[in-house]
């Protein structure tokens, strides 16, 4: 298992799904967590399970969407563990799905928001303190709507598409100040979002067979695996769950 004790790591989205199980195998690991999503009583519930297993974690209720969301959660995390060491960008929606034609300018706009916007936030606030420090991880939640258009997802593909850009542009920036930036597709995951998915009936992804999808304990470990170094090797880049090589270095079952 990694070692991230004395470590102070933040998880946008982390009230279920992938954001959820980083948070608790970071903990595991020794890391000081910060909690964020915009539901209260789940994250506040996740970091109360993690503190009764021994772990430090904070709950921040915070829309990615909002930079002063994101700026407060940032200082609750300097002012409450004393360091920021990592920040895992995963807060996303899915919703709404459908067609361009007949989607809503602001629902579409405000998903943009948080699936592109959040992502800016979050290295926004972080990037002068890691680059200040000359040590720190980003890791942005990808996806591999960033590289295939699907039918109905247009925002979420555009979004993902743009944040895949943010993170080489960051790593450009900031990989000479020691801070290491790094993108992550976990392919389909078992979480609410698939079973919205499933449900639209929209792609070839929601015509997927749930026992197809892999546990969110896969992305998890992954993560707790770039914090822990694994980012070095691999920033400026996208590293992709469907990759066998990736898969054996966090220690993954294979197929």
């Amino acid at each position: 298992m990694a070692d991230l004790s004395g470590k102070a790591i933040i998880v946008t989205g982390a009230s279920r799904g992938i954001g959820a199980a980083t948070a608790f195998e970071l903990a595991q690991s020794g890391a000081s967590v910060i909690l964020a999503a915009r539901t209260d009583s789940e994250i506040k519930h996740n970091a109360q399970q993690i503190r009764n297993h021994g772990g430090e974690a904070e709950a921040v209720m915070c829309d990615v969407s909002k930079y002063k969301d994101v700026q407060a959660l940032i200082s609750h995390c300097e002012s409450t563990f004393g360091r920021l060491d990592g920040l895992i960008n995963n807060a996303g929606v899915i919703e709404p799905i459908g067609h361009l034609a007949t989607s809503d300018p602001e629902t579409w706009g405000h998903a943009t928001d948080i699936n592109f916007k959040g992502v800016y936030h979050g290295m926004r606030a972080a990037l002068p303190i890691m680059m200040a420090q000359h040590h720190g991880t980003i890791v942005n939640v990808s996806s591999g709507a960033a590289h295939s258009p699907l039918e109905g997802w247009s925002h979420y593909c555009a979004a993902k598409a743009g944040a895949h850009m943010l993170t080489l542009c960051a790593h450009k920036e900031a990989a000479t100040s020691g801070v290491n930036v790094v993108g992550l597709s976990p392919g389909t995951v078992a979480t609410e979002m698939q079973v919205l998915i499933k449900a639209s009936g929209i792609n070839p992804v929601s015509q997927m067979d749930t026992a197809d999808h892999i546990d969110a304990e896969w992305p998890a470990k992954t993560i707790t695996w770039l914090c822990s170094g694994g980012a070095a090797e691999y920033a400026g880049q996208e590293v992709s769950l469907r990759d066998e090589t990736i898969r054996k270095q966090v220690g993954l079952a294979q197929d």
